[in-house]
Formats: structure tokens, sequence, C-alpha cells
């Protein structure tokens, strides 16, 4: 498979994992809950934030044989990327 794939795939996945704490009444995708609260929604966005790093570092040494070191400018960047990702889900979720 090409590295395309791979980016595609990637983007997709963060994508599910931004919608998934408002589309899913589970809490942290294991435990079922009666309700559900905003803080416990942000908290799980949050987790699953460092989650999808994790997997970005992990594809980045797989792919490219080392991890580029990243300022603060970055991770800032990519945590508002993230926000953007779960805006589907947030709107479906408290506005729908």
């Amino acid at each position: 498979m090409s590295l395309s794939v791979f980016q595609w795939g990637f983007i997709a996945l963060a994508l599910l994992l931004a919608n998934l704490p408002w589309l899913s009444q589970r809490c942290f995708l294991i435990l079922q809950c009666d309700t559900k609260s905003m803080w416990l929604r942000l908290l799980e966005w949050f987790v699953l934030y460092f989650v999808v790093g994790g997997i970005a570092l992990l594809l980045e040494q797989r792919a490219m044989g080392s991890i580029h070191p990243q300022d603060w400018e970055f991770y800032a960047v990519t945590l508002a990327l993230f926000m953007v990702f779960a805006f589907p889900g947030f709107i479906y979720r408290h506005v729908r």
C-alpha cells in the first residue's frame, strides 16, 4: 500500500474518533452510561485526541524511521483541527 492510503486512512480514523464522544452513549467506549454529561464528553474527546496523536507518532515512526520533534504550535494546530473534526458530532448531539 502507498503512503497516500495510510494518510487518508489516518484522517478518516481521526474524524471518526473526534465524533465518537458525541455519537456514542458509552463512557470511554466501554461502560454503558444512562446520562453522559457535557464534561464527560469533553474529557473523552480530549483523551481521544491523545490516542490519535499516539497513532500518528506510531505511523510516523514506521513510515519515516524517526519522529520529527515539534514545538507547541504544532500541537495547538492539531488540537484545533481535532476540534473542527468534532464539529459534526457536536452539532448532531447538542443543536439538532
